[in-house]
């Protein structure tokens, strides 16, 4: 689960981590209201920015014209007319893609005085198993062009998770950062807090980008002048108050009707629909379909136990995509039973009244059972021997219609 920016901030200020003073606004005039408190309280700066899930803002473009999603406002008026541009508006990043988000919110908050740009993150090393604090003295760029341009610029700390994080590798990492003085402390602190973030909230990614070194009553100071946090969907029975900030608003209509029967669906560009059972063999089914000349439409994990109400689900929420021209279910049955799948299937086509191509390759616990149940329900399904054959055939069959 993502949230936004100022979510973010609001999540790391409860861990002692320092961010910019500010609101979050759905209106241009709450924004001059927030904008004359800010300029009244000494602020000389106020920065303006749209609230979607996606990266980029800044260099954004909104369909209605106006340019940017990140502004740097001197005027209460400023930040009116900025919030004007914004709000209601359609925002388009290389993140996005062509759609864009539409901004329903804005941060409106002080634009600190920056002297150095740094990068931080935390997230867990799937190699080790363990925590590991990345940084850099490379901040308010991509980690990613960094990663493959100047790798040696990027410093990584793992933590044992049987430990947790401790003072001294916070001032390590300062150290490592080129920091010094009272901001060794200062900056320890800050990343005992952004890991506190991470390993209390149940977050698979907390990133501040950038974290700087600002001047505040003529001394220098860190602060968290953007941040982003993606969460373990998984863990948020444990945070209803972290669940209560999921923005329905930001999220596809088919993935969040999957979520509802707990299913793991990501729309994509293609024309063959996928069921599968388990990440693993559904990223391998989508591969294969590319090998013989198909487009995926969709990423669809049914899980482990997925019962007949689901697999109908499943087929409801593939079928509500119009690009959806063929479907291919690809089940290896460990702890499925594919007798049990078998059944959901042919309840499926009947509830939906399919009329599309539907290939089906069965494999693993009670895969005879849940192939005879296909052969004699009368329904024009065809089977795949194995998962080659099975995406050769739902190309096939896609050409043949056109």
């Amino acid at each position: 689960m993502n949230i936004h920016e100022y979510q973010a901030k609001q999540l790391l200020a409860q861990y002692g981590v320092a961010v910019p003073s500010g609101e979050v606004c759905e209106t241009p005039e709450a924004a001059r209201k927030t904008a004359e408190e800010l300029f009244a309280k000494g602020e000389k700066l106020v920065i303006v920015k749209a609230q979607i899930h996606a990266g980029g803002r800044g260099k954004g473009t909104f369909k209605s014209g106006f340019k940017g999603g990140v502004k740097i406002c001197l005027t209460v008026d400023e930040v009116f007319q900025n919030a004007t541009g914004m709000l209601g508006n359609v925002l388009v990043t290389k993140q996005t893609g062509p759609d864009g988000r539409l901004v329903n919110k804005i941060l409106v908050c002080s634009a600190a005085d920056i002297k150095k740009e740094l990068y931080c993150a935390v997230l867990l090393d799937r190699t080790t198993s363990t925590p590991v604090i990345m940084a850099s003295t490379e901040g308010g760029m991509d980690i990613e062009e960094v990663a493959a341009k100047t790798p040696e610029k990027i410093i990584k700390l793992l933590i044992d998770p049987a430990v947790g994080m401790m003072p001294f590798h916070g001032r390590k990492l300062a150290t490592a950062l080129g920091l010094k003085g009272e901001l060794i402390g200062e900056a320890a602190k800050l990343f005992l807090g952004l890991y506190k973030t991470w390993w209390e909230c149940d977050a698979s990614m907390v990133e501040i980008n950038p974290l700087c070194v600002v001047t505040r009553n003529g001394k220098d100071a860190m602060l968290a002048v953007d941040a982003k946090i993606s969460l373990d969907d998984n863990a948020m029975y444990r945070h209803p108050d972290i669940q209560a900030m999921r923005d329905l608003s930001e999220e596809a209509p088919l993935e969040i009707e999957a979520s509802k029967h707990e299913l793991n669906y990501i729309k994509l560009d293609g024309n063959i629909a996928c069921l599968v059972n388990g990440a693993g063999l559904a990223m391998a089914t989508m591969d294969i379909i590319k090998h013989f000349g198909g487009d995926p439409a969709n990423f669809l994990d049914v899980g482990g136990g997925a019962t007949r109400q689901q697999v109908t689900a499943a087929f409801k929420i593939i079928l509500s995509d119009p690009n959806v021209e063929a479907i291919l279910v690809n089940i290896f049955g460990g702890i499925m039973q594919c007798d049990i799948i078998a059944t959901g299937i042919v309840d499926a086509v009947k509830v939906t009244q399919l009329n599309l191509p539907l290939v089906v390759r069965l494999e693993g616990n009670n895969s005879q059972l849940g192939k005879k149940i296909l052969q004699e329900s009368g329904l024009p399904i065809i089977s795949g021997d194995s998962m080659a054959d099975a995406a050769q055939k739902v190309v096939l069959e896609l050409k043949k219609n056109k």
